[in-house]
């Protein structure tokens, strides 16, 4: 992979070469223009033009060859005109090379920001390519697509979390959303899933998961306490789901996350179930009370799952994202369709941008051999 990114407007020659001539055309028209004027006519001052619109297209080197031929310009037109050291063309040509030099300088300094922004996205894709690895599109007879916004899109990592892995006879899944967003929330996101990947197929129950989690993540907070009080103070709120093969149900375990949606037919419910846990971190304010849901989940039926980064993003009005009323308008999509219905009409509602991390993921149970999946394929987002 290529970290080094070239700065805009100087990553191909041929993709400027044509723009480069707009300067100089401005030079050499101002030039005659001067120089057919009266000499009572300072439009000399002008040339500073062409350096000052280069940058908008161009990088330094291309932005210095301007200001050198902008001030060989001044020059000409200052012999022409009496002489390099008369009346007031010292002073006005000093005054153009230091415009140039100025604004060459400042072009310099935008690039190497560029550069330095270049390196950070392309180590932030690195880590997502090493840790957000996808959930495959098929696991068991589960079809399965996903979508990530993040909302530093700098980053483009964040502290929405989501993960699949088999259990011999079906399959378990978790989404969940660290307090907070940005790179700051990986250290938990990483944590949480790792350790549901190495113990998810271990306990008997979404409950006994949950609680082993939860003090997994207690315990990495607990460590952080004493030198990172923002760390202390975080916690994940995550959905469980255990989705057998060969049986038209479903199990889930909420600790305080959003509830999912239910497609079916023409019909979207919303799975609030009879209760949810504290987010995991805080599970002390329980005392072990992790309720677990089952529900009905046919050939046809899809799930959706979200972070409140979806249903929390606001348009210009300040009105929140209506989910439910927009997924009813899909039932009949695909996972991969209904999810990027989603996005495209999340990111319209939002104006292009949201204030928080955002994640989908749709699961749809389909006809076919049940058991056929890759065990330990995950995401992180």
């Amino acid at each position: 992979m290529n970290i080094e990114r070239r700065p805009a407007g100087e990553r191909l020659w041929g993709r400027t070469s044509a723009l480069v001539l707009v300067p100089v055309a401005l030079v050499v028209v101002l030039t005659m223009v001067i120089l057919e004027s009266s000499a009572s006519t300072r439009l000399g001052p002008l040339l500073v033009i062409a350096p000052a619109l280069t940058p908008s297209f161009a990088g330094a080197r291309v932005t210095a060859m301007i200001g050198a031929l902008t001030v060989a310009a001044g020059v000409l037109i200052a012999a022409l005109r009496g002489g390099v050291t008369d009346g007031d063309h010292p002073a006005q040509l000093i005054a153009l090379a230091a415009v140039s030099v100025m604004i060459v300088l400042f072009t310099a300094v935008r690039d190497r920001r560029s550069r330095q922004l270049a390196r950070a996205q392309s180590v932030a894709e690195a880590a997502q390519r090493a840790l957000l690895r996808p959930i495959p599109e098929q696991i068991g007879p589960l079809q399965i697509a996903t979508v990530y916004l993040a909302a530093e899109y700098e980053a483009q990592i964040g502290g929405d979390l989501y993960t699949a892995t088999r259990t011999g006879s079906g399959a378990r899944m978790i989404i969940g959303d660290v307090r907070g967003k940005g790179l700051a929330a990986v250290g938990e996101s990483a944590l949480l899933l790792s350790a549901f990947r190495l113990i998810a197929a271990q306990h008997a129950t979404l409950a006994d998961l949950a609680r082993t989690l939860d003090g997994n993540v207690s315990r990495y907070l607990l460590d952080f306490a004493q030198t990172d009080r923002e760390t202390a103070e975080h916690f994940v709120t995550a959905l469980f789901l255990d989705i057998p093969d060969d049986a038209p149900s479903a199990r889930l375990t909420n600790c305080g996350h959003p509830p999912p949606l239910l497609l079916r037919h023409d019909s979207v419910v919303s799975l609030d179930g009879t209760g949810a846990a504290p987010p995991l971190g805080l599970g002390a304010l329980v005392a072990d009370d992790y309720p677990e849901d089952a529900f009905r989940f046919e050939i046809g039926d899809t799930l959706l799952l979200y972070t409140d980064g979806v249903v929390e993003a606001r348009d210009r009005a300040g009105a929140f994202y209506p989910l439910t009323e927009r997924v009813a308008r899909w039932t009949g999509s695909t996972p991969e369709a209904l999810v990027n219905h989603i996005r495209r009409d999340l990111l319209a509602h939002a104006g292009g941008r949201l204030g928080d991390d955002a994640a989908l993921v749709a699961v749809r149970r389909a006809a076919g051999e049940p058991g056929h999946g890759l065990h330990g394929l995950h995401g992180l987002l």
